[in-house]
């Protein structure tokens, strides 16, 4: 016989104090942390815990007693159910307070070190339609919501096109209008969804993995160029027929896209990093411009989705790096070259290190359209390329700009740097927690002189951070 599920209380009157981790925001009950979504600190809630342990609850708002004076209304009619941009409910001023709070936070409670005075965190201009490149999911599992559940909503149709539904792998939301890229992507992907409504088209099925229609990718450049790749299972000639209509209705019926592509996936994941792209239209790439140089960014390749906020971001990081034009630079994880390029023009040589062989081709090809002759670029690990007998080949850099993903740098990599002994280190993280982690380990040769934050995605808890470390005397 089956334990009886303990029931979790209801904490009432709750006044919610603080912003939390991973969007969430906290109240203290007693002696109780409890974690909330969807709430912002002045909020008088009841709160239905899900989750308790000894120290902490994860909890969620039941009922509003008295709305918080700095609450913002919700622009977004996905907005509680996404998962997506949870900060809505702050006004932007008040989410980069918050931010800037978390990064000085890690800093000091996980890196221990010693700080200077930290900069006014970057705000970005544009808060809505900000973002270059978004993914959505097809699903014949549509996302209900409880209110739809509880009210027996029927759907003609159970397929969608959107996002996934934290904590529910197979299923996905059906996104109607996406506030974080321009309106084109929207307009494309209800488009190709009611294509694929009408033509009686599958849609992927997370568990059984049959069905034809899997991902679409857009991406949109500054230049004004459009990309659009769909991702498809194809097990026959009938599918590949059916997937082939779906591209030419998007080619008819969206001339503005400058590269449409597809990939075949019949894997059980939607990785593309080791399957061929093909081009349908157009050409294989968009360019973006930053500062009068062009970048090609191909559908494997990283570009900072915030394009306008990236500028702005890597102009901070050629401040930090002090350039003379006499200097030897590395640049870690250095993507399709991006930041390399960028500060090319002010350094003897820039070194470019990154894991994914078709961005450092598209690297090559960023300095060669440029006429920039002083880069050079290794594809491999990490770990495994920046070591001491690459250090003693190319040279002892001046100059250390690092850029890793959200885990950090390895403690080889980290152990390089240190055996290198730039005279600075320029870190750009996504993620200061794993930043101060690795700040704490370079401490025993560099000292933190520069802290700048910048915020890339307003709405989302998400900060980026540029740290500026100069060889100790």
């Amino acid at each position: 016989m089956a334990r009886k599920k303990k029931q979790l209380p209801l904490l009432e009157k709750v006044t919610i104090t603080d912003v939390a981790a991973e969007g969430m925001a906290l109240a203290r009950v007693n002696d109780l942390v409890v974690f909330v979504p969807y709430v912002v600190p002045g909020d008088v809630v009841d709160l239905q815990v899900k989750r308790k342990k000894h120290s902490y609850a994860e909890a969620v708002a039941v009922h509003f007693h008295e709305y918080s004076p700095t609450r913002a209304v919700p622009f977004c009619q996905h907005y509680g159910v996404c998962g997506g941009c949870k900060w809505q409910v702050l006004p932007y001023e008040e989410q980069i307070k918050y931010k800037q709070k978390q990064v000085e936070a890690n800093l000091r409670r996980i890196g221990k070190i010693e700080l200077p005075e930290i900069t006014p965190i970057l705000g970005s201009e544009k808060t809505q339609f900000y973002r270059n490149k978004l993914e959505f999911t097809f699903s014949n599992k549509r996302w209900l919501t409880e209110e739809e559940v509880a009210q027996e909503v029927k759907y003609d149709q159970m397929n969608a096109v959107g996002f996934h539904i934290p904590g529910a792998f197979d299923k996905v939301l059906a996104i109607e209008k996406c506030w974080l890229q321009d309106d084109i992507s929207n307009r494309i992907r209800n488009a190709m969804r009611d294509y694929a409504y009408e033509k009686g088209l599958s849609f992927f099925n997370l568990r059984t993995q049959e069905g034809l229609l899997r991902n679409l990718m857009i991406r949109t450049s500054s230049t004004g160029e459009l990309m659009v790749l769909l991702q498809c299972n194809v097990t026959c000639a009938e599918e590949d027929e059916q997937m082939k209509g779906l591209l030419q209705y998007v080619a008819d019926g969206f001339p503005e896209i400058t590269s449409l592509l597809y990939v075949i996936n019949n894997k059980c994941n939607d990785t593309i990093g080791d399957l061929p792209v093909h081009t349908f239209k157009g050409a294989d790439h968009i360019i973006e411009e930053m500062e009068g140089l062009k970048f090609k960014v191909g559908p494997k390749s990283f570009y900072q989705t915030n394009s306008r906020q990236a500028y702005n971001l890597y102009k901070v990081a050629r401040d930090f790096a002090g350039l003379t034009g006499d200097e030897l630079v590395y640049d870690l994880y250095t993507g399709t070259g991006t930041i390399a390029n960028f500060v090319s023009r002010q350094a003897r040589q820039v070194i470019g290190i990154e894991y994914v062989p078709e961005a450092i081709e598209d690297a090559k090809v960023n300095s060669a359209i440029n006429g920039i002759d002083n880069t050079l670029f290794f594809a491999g690990d990490m770990k495994d390329i920046l070591n001491q007998e690459f250090i003693n080949q190319y040279g002892r850099p001046d100059v250390i700009i690092t850029d890793p993903p959200r885990a950090g740098m390895h403690n080889d990599v980290i152990d390089t740097i240190l055996f290198a002994a730039p005279k600075r280190i320029v870190y750009v993280s996504c993620n200061p927690a794993t930043q101060a982690r690795d700040l704490s380990l370079l401490d025993v040769k560099y000292r933190v002189t520069r802290v700048q934050p910048v915020d890339m995605f307003p709405h989302t808890h998400h900060v980026e951070n540029v740290v500026l470390l100069e060889l100790k005397e």
